[in-house]
């Protein structure tokens, strides 16, 4: 379990607040995951960043956890950003998603920056400032096929520049750097993609599409054209197509999962919370919902199980780039995001019929109108179809097991 010292807060300055005492990352995130549940609903009405909740992420360190301890962070692991997903996600889905995105691109630099004198600097630094890194993958008309880009890497002897329509940079206006894919070069093919990141002095954000949804309206995906100038170490010099493979398909469906799953819990407890009020106000008796909180709970129950197998087979097989691009993992580690993002829908749903008219209203106790909202996207980003249909082939290819634990 990953941890840290701590010492008396003088100010909101990160390198500042921790040293003597042992404080637990499990702790940290649990402090964290107050704050934004206190701010977690008008931060969905208002349409707004949860400043509050980073602010209180950067205050205690969580956004450099997973940088190696040579680079000053705690070298946290993929069980420990899983668990501070659900933990954020069960307060504020908006925090937990953030979080979880900027994870994401943060593992891809720990696993793929070493050996790069300005990427290494780039882990100090977010271990030391705690930097929030947005995630640009999304451009143009690709539909979300994060594995095809229109903008291209321009490399000349000043350095490298591009020029990117990003339909959706989420969080872009409010974050401290941007890590996107490009091609290679203006005459690579569209699948031959390169991942760069750059810091907010290297870029420029022009807002072309705002962010007015249905939920997750806190992550601000709003649209960008996005110009970027810096140095050639800025681009990674492994092809996106391994580090896709290796870090960010992994590490993305992991922890969008566990944020997904934080939302389905925080609906179940509410759904809780309402039948043990109306089995006290009716002398014992079960209400009408008690099925239906059974049903949430059995596919919270489920979602739970497919998370922590996942997270134990991409453990397994962390360092062994054979078995990370294999077949069977590759179809897997997609049909997890297929899976948990149905069963989180399908638990707030469950949730929602247990809690009745209560459940339906936006204002009392027992409401679960936001999370139901929240949840809903999770089907929608990087839409499960497509991610079906890429990866029939694959699965035609994959034998069926033959026994449990094959």
């Amino acid at each position: 379990m990953a941890m840290i010292s701590e010492q008396p807060v003088r100010d909101m300055r990160p390198a500042d607040v921790f040293a003597p005492a042992v404080v637990p990352l499990t702790e940290r995130g649990a402090k964290v995951a107050e704050i934004a549940a206190a701010d977690a609903e008008a931060v969905d009405r208002e349409g707004r960043f949860p400043k509050a909740a980073l602010d209180a992420a950067k205050l205690h360190r969580l956004l450099g956890a997973q940088i190696p301890v040579e680079f000053g962070g705690e070298g946290a692991s993929i069980e420990d950003v899983a668990e501070m997903c659900y933990t954020l996600g069960r307060a504020c889905s908006s925090t937990a998603m953030i979080v979880a995105m900027h994870q994401t691109k943060v593992a891809c630099l720990v696993r793929h920056g070493r050996g790069n004198e300005w990427l290494e600097t780039l882990m100090r630094r977010i271990a030391r400032e705690q930097l929030l890194l947005a995630s640009s993958t999304t451009e143009g008309n690709n539909g979300g096929n994060i594995r095809s880009s229109a903008a291209a890497v321009d490399v000349t002897a000043d350095g490298v520049s591009l020029v990117r329509d990003a339909t959706v940079i989420s969080y872009g206006a409010e974050a401290d750097g941007v890590m996107t894919i490009a091609r290679r070069a203006s005459d690579a093919a569209s699948s031959d993609q390169v991942l760069a990141v750059f810091t907010k002095e290297d870029y420029t954000l022009k807002p072309t599409l705002g962010w007015e949804t249905l939920g997750m309206r806190g992550t601000r995906s709003t649209g960008f054209e996005l110009r970027a100038k810096g140095v050639v170490d800025q681009v990674f010099a492994e092809p996106y197509e391994r580090i896709h493979a290796q870090t960010m398909t992994p590490v993305a469906h992991l922890s969008w999962s566990s944020a997904w799953a934080g939302i389905a819990a925080a609906s179940v407890d509410r759904a809780q919370a309402f039948i043990r009020k109306a089995a006290r106000g009716a002398g014992g008796q079960m209400p009408p919902g008690a099925k239906h909180y059974n049903s949430a709970k059995a596919s919270l129950i489920k979602l739970r199980a497919l998370i922590a197998a996942h997270l134990d087979a991409y453990a397994a097989r962390e360092y062994d780039e054979r078995a990370l691009s294999s077949l069977d993992f590759q179809s897997s580690i997609n049909l997890l995001k297929v899976e948990a993002s149905e069963l989180a829908v399908e638990t707030v749903m469950s949730a929602m019929r247990a809690c009745g008219l209560s459940g339906y209203r936006n204002d009392g106790d027992f409401t679960v109108g936001r999370h139901l909202r929240d949840v809903l996207s999770a089907p929608l980003m990087i839409n499960n179809d497509r991610i079906l249909s890429n990866i029939a082939t694959a699965s035609l290819m994959s034998t069926v097991p033959l026994g449990l634990r094959d």
